[in-house]
């Protein structure tokens, strides 16, 4: 290891099998986070103008879409880069920046969302103390440990990570710093990464908060279902539904992505 050269900065493979079309995904992906970007921004001043929409619900809302902000400006910026072969590379120190925030704000979406239906379940299940339970101290407090634990969950977990040497060579198979292709390229023994604590982190995380939100719903459909009038039920459901086709879409994603099983074709998967 003495004699070694250690690397400086990375090489984002990207999509080079898709080379032909670079620019049109260029442009529907600029369109997409343009859209992403100026909807979290609207939904947010929405929420802190509007005085009607300061309830705890709302309160939720306004947090995730300011992490919905954060989170794909993360990654897309150098997206965009490599997509047009402007600059794809990237520093070491820039690429573990790059792993910590992908993940630890994964990580706080999921505590958002269960902390979101937390709040739907007192509602619903218990509408009369809610305004009592859902306290503006209560939401704060949630709100904080959602994106503090977000962030130390995963702060353990990639201490390893970033402490191993790369010494060439240096091309990630990523359009961003993922830890399994950046894994592939360490001068050293991975394996007790690799099968240890990190990759086991992900699938617990999803796991826990999916179990807890599942309970949630759970005693919603029932509560749900014990109003007498059609209406009234349709009313209740329809103040979760975008909460759980948000829930439906993520841990559908998550799950293919980090439970499925390992093969040789994970990462070109994983990409798309």
């Amino acid at each position: 290891m003495e004699n070694q050269t250690f690397v400086t900065e990375f090489i984002l493979l990207g999509f080079p099998s898709l080379q032909r079309v670079h620019v049109l995904i260029f442009v529907g992906v600029l369109v997409i986070y343009i859209l992403t970007v100026t909807g979290n921004v609207i939904i947010i001043a929405t929420v802190v103008n509007d005085n009607t929409l300061h309830k705890p619900m709302y309160f939720f809302l306004g947090n995730l879409s300011f992490w919905g902000i954060i989170y794909v400006s993360s990654t897309t910026p150098k997206l965009l880069a490599c997509l047009l072969d402007v600059k794809k590379s990237i520093s070491v120190a820039g690429c573990k920046a790059q792993i910590f925030s992908h993940f630890s704000l994964g990580s706080t979406e999921l505590f958002l969302l269960t902390a979101m239906s937390f709040d739907r379940y007192i509602a619903i299940c218990n509408p009369l103390q809610y305004t009592t339970i859902m306290s503006g101290k209560l939401c704060a407090q949630l709100s904080f440990g959602a994106w503090m634990g977000g962030f130390l969950v995963i702060f353990v977990q990639a201490v390893p990570v970033f402490r191993l040497p790369f010494c060439g060579p240096n091309i990630i198979n990523h359009f961003y710093c993922d830890v399994g292709p950046l894994l592939k390229l360490a001068c050293t023994d991975t394996r007790h990464i690799e099968w240890g604590i990190f990759p086991a982190a992900k699938p617990a995380i999803l796991n826990g908060t999916f179990f807890l939100t599942v309970i949630s719903y759970f005693a919603i459909i029932l509560t749900i279902l014990r109003i007498p009038s059609s209406s009234g039920r349709q009313k209740a459901f329809s103040t979760c539904i975008a909460h759980l086709t948000v829930v439906t879409i993520l841990y559908g994603a998550a799950t293919f992505i980090y439970v499925r099983p390992r093969g040789h074709a994970s990462l070109s998967m994983n990409k798309v």
